[in-house]
């Protein structure tokens, strides 16, 4: 049972963090620019209203699905991970990074983001801030993806040799 448990814990990190990860890469190679050209022109309101919100939606369940399904298959060994003790140190620097993305996502993106969208009443100064808190905040996710999903891949080989 607990093989099967570990194969749909790690079934679900995966698909959410490919979920996470590749709106990530969206938001920062794709929309950012496309939002910029389409304000120019007039016609954001269709990504503003209709895009962005769903795809916030689907990029901060994710991200939470990604870390919860991999704390999941650290099981008991979730403290030794996080204490980054010497067996579980590459493990342990995947998930850290993850578990700062994470905070990035739920405390800095998202709040910034429902402001710059309308969904929260704000004034354009307080936009300008938030605009320049979710870009930053995103593009750190964008660069801690890197090495986390680095560590995660190695942590994923080395979990076999230490009997997770």
């Amino acid at each position: 049972m607990d093989f099967m448990l570990d194969g749909i814990f790690r079934w679900v990190h995966f698909m959410a963090g490919i979920t996470w990860v590749g709106l990530l890469y969206y938001f920062n190679f794709v929309q950012v620019p496309a939002m910029k050209d389409a304000t120019a022109d007039g016609t954001a309101a269709g990504i503003s209203k209709h895009v962005a919100p769903r795809a916030l939606l689907w990029f901060r369940w994710a991200a939470l699905v990604t870390w919860l399904a991999g704390a999941a298959m650290l099981g008991g060994n979730f403290t030794h991970a996080f204490m980054l003790e010497p067996a579980y140190a590459g493990i342990g620097i995947g998930a850290w990074l993850g578990t700062i993305m994470l905070f990035n996502v739920w405390v800095l993106i998202w709040p910034n983001q429902k402001k710059i969208l309308g969904l929260v009443a704000a004034s354009d100064e307080v936009k300008a801030k938030a605009r320049r808190v979710a870009f930053l905040a995103s593009r750190t996710n964008t660069m801690l993806s890197i090495p986390m999903l680095f560590f995660m891949a190695n942590g994923l080989t080395h979990k076999a040799a230490i009997g997770l």
